[in-house]
Parts: C-alpha cells; sequence; structure tokens
C-alpha cells in the first residue's frame, strides 16, 4: 500500500451521526469467536447494580479483528508515551471490579 500512488488509493466517506458521535460509555468488553467471526459486547457495568446491560454488540471477520487489535496496540503505546503507563486492574488500589468503597447515600 505505501508503494501506490495517491491516485490509486481510493477514499471512503464517513458519515459520523451526531447520536453516534456522542458516544456510548463502556468498563467492560466481552470477546467471543467463531470460525467465521469475532464478536464484542460492550458492557456498562455500574456499582451496586446487579445487572449489568451490552450498550453496544460488533461484529467483525477475524481478519479485521486482528487489524483492530493491532491498531489498539499502536494506539496504547502511543498514550502511554505521551502520559505514562496504564496501569492494569489488579494494579489500580487493588479495588475489585464491583468498584468497591463506601456504599453511596443519598
Amino acid at each position: 500500500m505505501e508503494n501506490q500512488h495517491p491516485e490509486d488509493q481510493q477514499q471512503i466517506n464517513i458519515e459520523l451521526t451526531e447520536e453516534i458521535a456522542d458516544g456510548t460509555y463502556a468498563n467492560l468488553a466481552i470477546i467471543t469467536h467463531s470460525f467465521a467471526e469475532f464478536v464484542i459486547d460492550f458492557v456498562n457495568v455500574m456499582p451496586g447494580v446487579p445487572k449489568a446491560k451490552v450498550k453496544s454488540r460488533v461484529v467483525m471477520t477475524p481478519q479485521h479483528a486482528k487489524k483492530l487489535m493491532r491498531a489498539l496496540i499502536d494506539n496504547v503505546k502511543r498514550y502511554e508515551a505521551q502520559n505514562g503507563v496504564i496501569k492494569d486492574q489488579e494494579q489500580a488500589n487493588n479495588l475489585p471490579f464491583s468498584f468497591g468503597g463506601p456504599t453511596a447515600e443519598a
């Protein structure tokens, strides 16, 4: 692809609607796969709430999943070069995934 002339490369026009541009928060990703596809469920787990909901599901080919993996690795490396090492969950104050800490009162 690096050897292609600029006029040979096709550009894709990508539309980003307002609804999608707002984004969806997720703090858990569940990844499953079959021979033909990878399924990534993005979940929002909230403290004190016994049931979490899948907020978004992305289905992709194994080839695209591998490209995504490489892009994530590259972006995390660049992020850490600018902002310092991202602590793993086990390193982040040893809080359990349920967020720990005292129960909030209203």
